[in-house]
């Protein structure tokens, strides 16, 4: 009977979120990595099982027996002197209750503020979005771990404000004798409370935005390289969008858009990551989002946007870690990381 009601609230929340369009909706600052080794991989990486607490973010059924007593610090440069970045701590109660706590946020710092006909009235504001985490997860059997993420979230952009919450739903399969571990993820599903206006009487809400995770990870037995393939946005094919780039056709004067075929849409969903990772103290790693690539190319312009690249180094008790990515053409963002579990420093 439990099997049989679990499936059914999984049909039921899917059927809810599985048509929203892909990268719209509020709250997008959800989508942006929490730490430099997520950078690194791609942004996303739902199945690697490894006792980085970070991960946790992206897969709630990531938290295992290593990830008590581990704390989590990760900073990001944006764009235009905008700061992200993230905080967490993971706590472990018996040997079946692997629990966490954290914190997304993004400051895109303070503005100038003017009237509509561009005076300046001497006034300034800010604008931030924030959610909060409370992760939870257990295993099932010796390889199978569940795991749900609650998410209140707070946005405030000068006078206007926003509510919300979501809820993030996983699995994960690690099998160790393999060297093989696999993930997925319902991620985002929820609603907003308070929309930013109200529109006759009624809060204008939008949707968040909902995402279905799949991923795999591998490593050579014989060889210190682990590789990893994520597929996202899996409630939606269609990937596209219009291009206010795109010609215009001179007779009939509307934009000329460019179809997108099955291989390349099936690789805009796909992530390919690898890392080469000699020991538990080090490793590096370089990921390519095919979709990040496609949507960031410019006619006459070489870019590495796709790419990801990044780096790990235990220094005495601390994980240090470094990573760096494009989310505008010719600009990098730069992520940084440190870590420690709190039992290394008990007497």
């Amino acid at each position: 009977m439990t099997k049989r009601f679990f499936i059914l609230l999984i049909s039921v929340t899917v059927s809810l979120f599985a048509f929203s369009q892909a990268g719209t909706g509020v709250y997008q600052f959800l989508d942006l990595p929490v730490s430099s080794r997520l950078a690194a991989l791609g942004s996303i990486n739902v199945s690697l099982h490894d006792d980085d607490i970070n991960f946790a973010f992206q897969n709630p059924a990531l938290l295992t027996s290593e990830t008590n007593n581990m704390i989590g610090l990760n900073m990001a440069s944006y764009l235009a002197d905008i700061k992200f970045g993230s905080a967490v701590y993971g706590r472990n109660y018996g040997n079946k209750n692997y629990f966490a706590i954290g914190i997304q946020y993004i400051d895109y710092g303070t503005f100038q503020e003017a009237t509509d006909l561009n005076v300046l009235t001497g006034q300034t504001f800010t604008a931030k979005d924030m959610a909060l985490y409370l992760m939870y997860a257990r295993p099932l059997t010796n390889r199978i771990t569940v795991g749900a993420t609650l998410k209140p979230i707070n946005s405030v952009y000068e006078t206007y404000t926003s509510y919300g919450v979501a809820l993030d739903a996983g699995v994960s399969y690690n099998d160790s004798a393999n060297l093989f571990s696999a993930g997925l993820v319902l991620k985002n599903m929820g609603t907003q409370l308070k929309g930013y206006y109200s529109e006759e009487g009624q809060q204008h809400l939008e949707p968040l935005p909902f995402d279905i995770q799949l991923g795999v990870s591998k490593k050579f037995q014989h060889a210190p390289l682990r590789f990893s393939l994520t597929l996202d946005n899996l409630q939606h094919w269609d990937l596209g969008y219009e291009s206010t780039n795109q010609p215009t056709d001179n007779v009939t004067n509307t934009p000329v858009t460019n179809k997108i075929g099955f291989v390349d849409m099936a690789f805009r969903h796909t992530i390919i990551a690898a890392e080469f990772i000699p020991s538990k103290n080090f490793y590096l790693s370089m990921a390519y989002n095919d979709r990040r690539q496609q949507e960031m190319s410019m006619s006459g312009f070489k870019s590495s946007a796709g790419f990801s690249f990044g780096g790990g180094i235990k220094l005495y008790k601390f994980h240090v870690g470094f990573g760096m990515t494009q989310f505008q053409v010719g600009n990098y963002s730069y992520q940084f990381s440190i870590s420690t579990s709190l039992n290394e420093f008990r007497l």
